[in-house]
């Protein structure tokens, strides 16, 4: 429910209740005069009755006295005998009219009973005054009555007139409240579209028109916009820092380069030319002393781990320096290429890698005549991350990479009996410098290659499913959108060709 229909309830109930206590206290108050009225005559014709009969019912009294009296005009009177339940006598105006009375319940002795009746369909107001004869101790009624026609009819009409006026005046009221409220609230709205297209559109440079008065809207309004305006000058801050930051890490990617290239030039210098002077000598040559030997040892084991070292920091520098390019905005040249030469040449390359496990290649003719849109490098890239991974997770074992397609879809499945991983580690793999518990950390790498291959699928339009299960092994599968493929074109023109003219 909105805050406009709300308000408009709240306030429509509140009118409701008011014109109800408004009209009842109307009504009430019209009724008590209207009957008040009736009710003093009636009054004033029985207290003239009470001092006709002096309190004792005689010889009789007469009913007309009343009736024609210029005071007490319009009045009805009917005697009602008790004992049993009979008519007695009637005024000449009731005799005139055909009226009867209702009989009275019962009989009683504390003065007036006022009471409303209707007389063949009349509506009448009744004063019941009790009177005891006194030589046969018999108790009649005498029934005053006054017609209430007119009131009946002026209080009816009021009533209707109330209820009417009342439903109208809550119909009006809500219609207006509702468009009163639209007007009012119109900035909450503006507000909120505006947020939206900040929303979806992320320019912080836009801000909320500001239309209403200085009110608690025009205030909230200004709020807004000075907090789009620091939040604008805080993302510039970071996008600048964040800018830096892909430019530092890019340059001193290529800065490092360079040596690192020249260490490892030099570490395979001084490898060759040391080589011969730290085999054991053989033959004639002079024998190396313990310490000589010792020191040639130390020597050689230096010099190789300053060469894996060089080649781990190659390594970590190329793969910076890729993830600087994705963070920049790097645009892939990419065309239609033929996926299964670029399988086969890497599967022929893997076999060449470091591995302590079966290098499987099996079956991956679902790629035949596959074309994919995309860049050859880094499609090669991306399966040797993947390919590496399960060498380097898989101590004993296999390692297989086979082909399969789903639809317009194709994909490169690289399975593995290795480690495996827990399945709550799965949606971190991608994320940079993520190592998938403690005791991977006993295999070499930067955690960077998932990463590096994520942002080559999503360059190429693809996605990637993991299967894994600790000490099973785990399963990557690459989905990469097929272009095209020869059989589906041919089938194309094949069906162009057999239309109906």
């Amino acid at each position: 429910m909105t805050i406009r229909l709300r308000l408009t309830l709240w306030y429509s109930g509140l009118l409701a209740v008011t014109l109800m206590l408004l009209c009842g206290s109307i009504y009430f108050f019209t009724y008590y005069n209207s009957y008040g009225e009736v009710h003093s005559r009636l009054e004033a014709g029985a207290k003239e009755l009470l001092e006709e009969s002096s309190g004792i019912f005689g010889e009789g009294i007469h009913l007309d006295r009343l009736t024609r009296s210029s005071v007490q005009s319009e009045l009805y009177v009917q005697l009602v005998n008790m004992n049993d339940k009979n008519i007695v006598d009637k005024s000449n105006n009731m005799l005139s009219n055909n009226l009867q009375f209702p009989l009275p319940n019962d009989a009683g002795l504390d003065g007036a009973v006022y009471r409303k009746v209707k007389a063949d369909g009349y509506p009448f107001m009744l004063c019941e005054i009790t009177l005891v004869k006194q030589r046969t101790n018999e108790q009649f009624v005498v029934q005053i009555g006054a017609f209430t026609g007119s009131e009946a009819d002026y209080l009816y009409d009021l009533r209707n007139i109330l209820i009417i006026s009342s439903l109208a005046a809550v119909i009006i009221a809500f219609t207006i409240g509702m468009l009163l409220a639209r007007q009012v609230l119109r900035p909450i709205e503006n507000v909120i579209q505006a947020s939206r297209k900040i929303e979806t559109g992320s320019d912080l440079t836009y801000r909320i028109p500001r239309e209403a008065p200085n009110d608690e809207i025009g205030r909230l309004t200004d709020t807004l916009n000075g907090m789009l305006g620091r939040m604008h000058t805080a993302y510039n801050e970071l996008d600048e820092a964040y800018n830096s930051q892909r430019r530092f890490v890019s340059d001193a990617s290529h800065e490092l380069r360079t040596p690192l290239t020249t260490i490892r030039g030099n570490i395979e210098l001084l490898e060759r030319m040391w080589r011969p002077a730290l085999e054991p000598q053989a033959g004639d040559g002079p024998a190396l002393t313990e310490e000589e030997a010792e020191r040639h040892a130390m020597t050689r084991e230096a010099m190789r781990d300053i060469a894996e070292e060089a080649i781990r920091m190659s390594r970590l520098v190329n793969d910076l320096l890729s993830l600087a390019r994705a963070d920049a905005g790097f645009v892939m040249e990419k065309s239609e290429v033929e996926l299964l030469p670029i399988v086969e040449d890497v599967c022929r390359r893997a076999q060449h890698l470091p591995r302590k496990a079966e290098w499987i290649i099996g079956n991956y003719s679902q790629l035949e005549d596959v074309r994919v849109f995309g860049n050859p490098d880094f499609l090669r890239q991306l399966l040797f991350i993947f390919i590496e991974n399960a060498f380097k997770y898989t101590p004993s074992g296999k390692v297989e990479l086979t082909a399969i397609r789903q639809g317009d879809r194709a994909g490169i499945m690289v399975r593995d009996t290795g480690i495996g991983m827990k399945g709550d580690e799965v949606p971190n793999i991608f994320d940079r410098f993520y190592r998938a518990d403690v005791s991977r950390g006993k295999t070499s790498g930067t955690g960077l290659g998932l990463s590096i291959a994520k942002w080559i699928i999503d360059e190429h339009n693809g996605f990637v499913e993991v299967t894994t299960r600790e000490e099973e092994g785990s399963t990557f599968t690459v989905w990469l959108p097929i272009a095209f493929s020869r059989q589906h074109e041919s089938g194309i023109m094949e069906g162009t060709d057999n239309r109906p003219s």
